[in-house]
């Protein structure tokens, strides 16, 4: 039995799998008695001190005034006490203004919802996360898993709060979300807010400053900010909402932490530059933080508050973008595509495929490569019960699988 039929398929050592800081010299005097002490020598000691300390600080000076354009008369400096040194502050005053304009734009979200305790009552469950203000009539985006809990229930409620009332709590409704995204848009009955400036996505580069503003640890952080670099930019990852296709995101080394999420990453002229996704949360991946880039925030977000697009039908697996159908024959397996991840909860996991299965077979037509299983999907609306054939350990399945929608209002 081979290591894929032993469900280690995903174990590297056996087939690859992409993815995851004075010492001073005391000086000797005569005693009271004038015994044991060389008078002169003191005298030697200070008046040659005296002399070293001249020539030294006018030569030190000498160099600073030069440096700074100071004036000299054959090989003297002028005006020696007027020297005088200016420390560029220029970084410390650009955050400072950074937080300034943004904050009144970030806000902060917590969700509640009643879940059914292992005993049968009910009990209360709440999560808190960013969000930023995209209108000025009350939209708010943030991310999709920051209200996925407050998402289809009647008993869950969503409150926002704002920079300049942290204290008071705006209900807020769902408008609509894009879970392949991690995307939602939120709305409060309230005008006159501050909308967030966009950035130019086509402008974003490695090595940019950017400032993460949000509410790290929960809404008692409220308005914390960190700042770095842009630290790589198409990066795709796993997100903790895994969906059917991967996602282009920007990787920076600010500060990220769970509270983050849905909070804005910004350039040095305060503009949106992505909104702020997960944190790889491993010592050995420290500083890698990722956002969504503006330019997909807008899209998305337009949509859903426009309500001008059709559901994307959504089954809630990644598929291996690696495990072509050449290279599954090499190791003995049949073409397919290789699920890399299954969503919580999703239609795929609740229809009990696994991460590792191969899917050969989607609504009657053959997969050979993760493509076709896009193409085969995207012909799919939401509501439709399909087949699907799957290969796991040495044997093949069959299960049904009822699409999703991957947006909705």
């Amino acid at each position: 039995m081979n290591e894929f039929e032993n469900g280690n398929f995903n174990n590297e050592n056996n087939i690859p799998e992409e993815q995851k800081v004075y010492y001073a010299t005391p000086i000797s005097v005569p005693d009271k008695k004038g015994n044991g002490k060389n008078v002169l020598t003191v005298v030697l000691c200070v008046v040659l001190s005296f002399v070293i300390g001249i020539s030294s600080g006018a030569l030190t000076a000498k160099y600073i005034v030069e440096k700074s354009g100071g004036n000299q008369t054959n090989g003297e400096t002028l005006n020696k006490t007027n020297v005088t040194i200016t420390v560029d502050e220029t970084a410390n005053s650009t955050i400072e203004a950074v937080a300034k304009k943004v904050n009144p734009s970030v806000v902060g979200i917590r969700t509640t919802a009643a879940v059914q305790s292992f005993f049968g009552g009910n009990t209360e469950s709440t999560g808190e996360g960013s969000g930023v203000v995209y209108s000025e009539d009350g939209y708010v985006i943030t991310n999709y898993h920051v209200i996925e809990s407050a998402t289809g229930r009647t008993n869950a409620s969503i409150e926002v709060y704002f920079a300049n009332a942290s204290e008071e709590a705006v209900s807020a409704t769902v408008v609509g979300y894009n879970i392949t995204y991690d995307l939602a848009v939120i709305k409060v009955n309230k005008k006159g807010l501050s909308p967030i400036e966009l950035a130019d996505a086509s402008k974003l580069a490695v090595g940019q400053y950017v400032a993460a503003i949000g509410a790290p640890g929960g809404l008692e952080y409220m308005g914390s900010v960190s700042y770095g670099i842009i630290s790589g930019l198409n990066r795709t990852i796993s997100t903790t909402n895994a969906a059917d296709k991967e996602v282009s995101l920007i990787q920076t080394d600010a500060a990220i932490n769970p509270g983050n999420s849905g909070g804005a990453l910004v350039d040095i002229q305060g503009r949106l530059v992505g909104i702020s996704s997960s944190k790889i949360v491993s010592e050995s991946f420290e500083g890698m933080g990722f956002a969504i880039p503006v330019d997909t925030v807008k899209d998305i977000c337009d949509k859903i508050i426009a309500k001008e697009y059709n559901p994307d039908p959504y089954i809630g697996v990644t598929i291996s973008q690696s495990w072509t159908a050449e290279r599954l024959e090499k190791y003995g397996y049949p073409a397919g595509a290789v699920v890399n991840s299954v969503v919580e909860s999703g239609p795929a996991s609740a229809a009990g495929i696994k991460s590792g299965d191969i899917i050969t077979e989607f609504n009657k037509k053959n997969i050979t490569s993760a493509e076709g299983l896009t193409n085969a999907l995207s012909s799919c609306k939401p509501g439709d019960t399909v087949s699907v054939k799957i290969y796991r350990s040495g044997r093949y399945y069959t299960t049904a699988v009822t699409v999703s929608s991957n947006n909705a209002q």
